[in-house]
């Protein structure tokens, strides 16, 4: 019998899921979707960085990458930033990232909110004002709500597999 190289991998698409300030309810929709969804996706998904799916999280080339979550520190932008320059696709997830709110809301505090809160402010070294997603980095596609709308995100799921070229 002949010699028959094996066949090649499938390609998967790269995605990671970061979160930001909020309250990761998003993040709640996204683990139970795997419970429906799980046997299908390991196969075409490689998730390089999902904090909540693992403990080996890779920070490198992603196809996709979710964001969830309002800025509210240097370092939150810092990190957005670095997460533009490593995914092709960057999709803002929730309300808080898609708007800024509830997260934000410090924003619109009056002078005497804003000093009752400004010793947090400090303590936690948070920006002048919360930033949603787009202030701080291109946003490609938003899953708004919150917590998000489950069919726009599987919506979203299923045009990047498209795009990428792992399903036809």
């Amino acid at each position: 019998m002949p010699n028959t190289p094996a066949p090649a991998p499938q390609k998967k698409l790269r995605v990671g899921w970061f979160t930001f300030s909020c309250c990761e309810d998003s993040t709640v929709i996204f683990t139970e979707l795997m419970n429906e969804r799980w046997q299908t996706w390991k196969k075409l998904i490689d998730f390089r960085h999902a904090r909540v799916l693992q403990a080996n999280n890779v920070m490198d080339q992603m196809d996709v990458a979710f964001i969830e979550g309002a800025l509210n520190t240097p370092s939150h932008v810092a990190k957005a930033k670095e997460i533009r320059k490593l995914a092709t696709m960057v999709v803002a997830i929730g309300a808080c990232a898609c708007t800024g709110l509830p997260s934000t809301q410090r924003n619109t505090f009056t002078a005497e909110q804003q000093e009752a809160i400004q010793p947090l402010v400090e303590k936690f070294e948070f920006l002048p004002k919360g930033q949603k997603l787009a202030e701080a980095i291109t946003v490609d596609a938003i899953v708004p709500g919150c917590p998000m709308d489950e069919k726009k995100f599987l919506a979203i799921i299923d045009l990047a597999l498209k795009k990428f070229g792992i399903v036809t």
